[in-house]
């Protein structure tokens, strides 16, 4: 099975303090920490253990600036087979159309039977996927916790769905599937892991590269465009009790039945 994993490099919240830049459309990027974003983590490990089921390859693809070279190299020492760097200035701005637009010239460049992203990026727009699916014409499902290979062809899926409930259904390949978190255990990637695809060449593909009109995606043809990031002004402070269980226990019930929520 050939498969092609879309990641992104998203900033790593637990080794920034998240600031806005000036002017209010983005974050202060300047001396920011990445990381993998979290659901293409995820769909990268269930990529390897389909894989490692059926045979196949693995190619993990990302659009991004130099540094994102790094996001690609941690996944090859998880166990991808090979990297594509989508890397043209042409690109930047890009909205969901556009990035799913520049996704699907990669996957037409290879032969590939399953497309996973994950659920969201750093945007939370969780669009990606399905516009991609679109654009190649192939089913798509999203928020995907289970894929199970039923025969020649066919994967048998598990979808969370609301209220909690569990869906399964057969999809036929090729498709694109948008993994949810919680599906697997992504293993631990270790500095020797790393070191040894250091040297990997990865290539880099440009629009030309791609067949792209740079005049079709980037920032001047994103019809989706952000124009502010702003903190929402804080309302009152929450009433902090303190005291042993009993004290607070009382406390509590007096401030229900001032509120109207006991008598």
């Amino acid at each position: 099975m050939e498969i092609l994993v879309c990641i992104k490099q998203v900033p790593d919240t637990a080794e920034n303090d998240i600031e806005l830049a000036k002017g209010g459309r983005d974050i202060d990027r300047e001396d920011m920490v990445y990381s993998i974003n979290e659901w293409d983590n995820y769909a990268v490990e269930e990529a390897i253990q389909l894989r490692d089921k059926v045979g196949g390859s693995i190619t993990v693809v990302t659009i991004g600036d130099e540094e994102a070279d790094d996001v690609l190299r941690r996944q090859l020492a998880m166990g991808a087979d090979r990297g594509l760097h989508v890397c043209d200035q042409a690109l930047a701005g890009s909205d969901g159309l556009g990035l799913a637009t520049i996704l699907a010239a990669v996957a037409r460049q290879g032969k590939y039977d399953l497309i996973l992203t994950g659920a969201q990026a750093d945007d939370c727009a969780g669009q990606v996927g399905g516009m991609l699916a679109a654009l190649l014409d192939v089913p798509f499902a999203a928020l995907v916790n289970q894929v199970e290979v039923k025969g020649q062809g066919v994967l048998r899926i598990g979808r969370e769905v609301a209220g909690g409930d569990q869906e399964i259904s057969e999809i036929d390949l090729p498709c694109v599937l948008s993994i949810q978190t919680g599906i697997n255990q992504p293993r631990y990637v270790g500095i020797r892991g790393i070191r040894k695809v250091a040297s990997v060449e990865i290539p880099q593909l440009d629009a030309p590269a791609l067949g792209l009109d740079p005049a079709s995606v980037g920032d001047k043809a994103a019809r989706l465009k952000r124009l502010d990031y702003f903190v929402p002004q804080g309302g009152p402070g929450a009433q902090m009790l303190t005291g042993k269980p009993d004290q607070l226990a009382a406390q509590l019930v007096e401030i229900l039945k001032a509120k109207g929520g006991l008598r």
